[in-house]
Order: C-alpha cells, then sequence, then structure tokens
C-alpha cells in the first residue's frame, strides 16, 4: 500500500511540476511528453491485469508505441530496472499493426488516427491497456486519453473498454478522471 501512495504521489507531483512550471515560464520545465511519459509508466501501478496475462513468470512487461514516437528516450529512462509484480518493465516500438504483440500496455499516437480501428480490433480479446493522446480517442474505444485543458493534462477514461478488455483501474486513477461510458462512444 506504502508503494501505491508513494507512485500516486509521483504521479500527482508530476502533474504539479508541469502546471506549476508552465505558469512560471521556467526553462527547465518538463515538456508535456516528459510528463505523459510518466504518466504511461505509472499507469502500471494502477490497473490490473488479469492472471493469465503472462505466460511464464520471467516474461517482461510491456509498454508499446504505435506511430511516431513522442517520448524519445524519456520512457525508456522512466522503466530502466523498474519492475511490475516481479516483471521486468520494457519498452517496445511498433511500426505496423501486425507487429503488435503480448503487449501489456500500448500508447497510440495521434499519427495513427486514421488507423485507430484497425489497431483495436487488432487488439481485441486481449487484456492491453490502450492509451492515446488523440483527440476523441476515448470515445472510439481507447481506454486512456490524454486530454490537455488549460495547460494541464486531464485523464479521459473508457471504462467500458477497460472492463471488456479485462481490466481493471484503480478508484485512485479514476477519481481525477473524465468518465467516458457507453453512452459517449462513437462507431468506429
Amino acid at each position: 500500500m506504502a508503494l501505491l501512495t508513494g507512485k500516486l504521489r509521483l504521479l500527482v507531483v508530476a502533474g504539479a511540476c508541469l502546471i506549476v512550471a508552465q505558469a512560471l515560464g521556467a526553462a527547465d520545465a518538463p515538456t508535456e511528453n516528459q510528463v505523459q511519459a510518466v504518466f504511461l509508466f505509472n499507469f502500471s501501478r494502477f490497473v490490473e491485469w488479469p492472471p493469465q496475462t503472462f505466460a511464464a513468470p520471467s516474461d517482461p512487461f510491456v509498454i508499446g508505441i504505435v506511430g511516431t514516437d513522442p517520448f524519445g528516450s524519456r520512457l525508456d529512462e522512466a522503466v530502466h530496472n523498474e519492475q511490475i509484480n516481479g516483471h521486468a518493465l520494457t519498452v517496445r516500438r511498433y511500426r505496423n499493426i501486425s507487429e503488435l504483440d503480448n503487449c501489456q500496455i500500448l500508447f497510440i499516437d495521434r499519427s495513427e488516427i486514421a488507423r485507430l480501428g484497425q489497431i483495436l480490433s487488432a487488439l481485441d480479446h486481449h487484456s492491453t491497456l490502450t492509451v492515446s493522446q488523440a483527440d476523441g480517442a476515448a470515445q472510439h474505444g481507447v481506454m486512456i486519453q490524454f486530454a490537455t485543458e488549460n495547460n494541464r493534462i486531464r485523464l479521459r477514461i473508457n471504462v467500458d473498454s477497460a472492463r471488456a478488455a479485462g481490466l481493471t483501474i484503480s478508484s485512485k486513477l479514476l477519481r481525477p478522471a473524465e468518465i467516458i461510458g457507453a453512452d459517449d462512444k462513437v462507431e468506429r
């Protein structure tokens, strides 16, 4: 529980740093992409995957990126030497939908919005948390969407999509988020 509280604190501090730094115009302010990279890493702490997610205890916990990688080395640095329930975190970058394999979190860059339906279909029946910063992504079935409002990163969470994938999102992540449900969905 202390680890969970500590990670939640890190998530809140990262977001607060972005807001304060932008307000002060600091030169070393974390970029939106840096804050999103920290969020992406921390999602692994606030989502519960089904027990059958990993075929073997040595399988890595994979954060995948499809499309343009807005994070560069920031995400790799955030997950370096980190583990989730004994699984080493690793980052994989995918060029094609056909390359998508067993990843636990998939970031779908806005450059892939035209293929969003195909990507989500390829992940059907997989317990993969989908995340994007593309406008309207949560309404189209992505589980977590980064939305920037008044220089703040806000989360839009599609709980129906997460539930359909067998994922349980912590109430600590849901509380500050805008919840998108079945009534808000747009057909793909």
